[in-house]
């Protein structure tokens, strides 16, 4: 890994920020605007070979400027070796898409930009991919409300889909997580036989 490491940074230079090595796999950090010159040497390099593409997955981070990081992952079947590329990024600011290089970036990206709201340019058709039309918000940031704005229902009367605003219609439940079996003063139906000699 440390071999590769020097070789990847060798290569890009300037344009690689860091690199970790965690778990038996190599992090390598870039910034925003380098991200397709980064994966086209990961891909196109004699010495990496990365031409499997996994997964673009995100990462909230409420408290930084930059919330979000954008992690690709990528394979190497030749070195038998995994990657992982990481991009801190707004909600504001796009990042280039990596469909150029990787066309199956195309509908993890979108998923990004769905769950997460990371904006991708050059994106051939970034829209919600998971979620309804008429949705507001990302799902998966940690901002979001846990139960939701709205309810979506099948109306029979109307014969149509209703868009409601959320109803609990009980309380949200305190689990203490302790066995049914466990710290009870009473003996429950079936315990008595777990309890005579054998």
């Amino acid at each position: 890994m440390q071999a590769l490491a020097a070789h990847i940074a060798a290569g890009l230079g300037p344009k690689l920020g860091s690199s970790s090595i965690a778990f038996g796999e190599l992090t390598l950090k870039a910034e925003a605007a380098d991200i397709i010159d980064v994966l086209t040497f990961l891909r196109d390099d004699p010495g990496c070979r990365f031409v499997s593409f996994v997964d673009i997955c995100g990462v909230d981070w409420p408290a930084r400027e930059k919330r979000f990081d954008v992690v690709y992952h990528l394979l190497s079947p030749y070195k038998n070796t995994r990657v992982r590329v990481k991009v801190e990024a707004d909600d504001v600011t796009p990042v280039p898409s990596a469909t150029p290089v990787f066309p199956g970036a195309l509908w993890f990206e979108r998923e990004a930009y769905d769950l997460y709201g990371v904006l991708f340019s050059g994106h051939p058709d970034l829209r919600r991919l998971l979620t309804d039309y008429g949705f507001e918000g990302h799902p998966l940031r940690k901002d979001f409300p846990t139960t939701g704005f709205v309810e979506v229902r099948w109306d029979d009367e109307a014969k149509r889909v209703v868009y409601e605003p959320v109803r609990l219609n009980q309380e949200f439940r305190n689990f203490d997580f302790l066995s049914p079996w466990e710290g009870t003063d009473y003996v429950l139906p079936g315990d008595e036989k777990a309890k005579q000699p054998q």
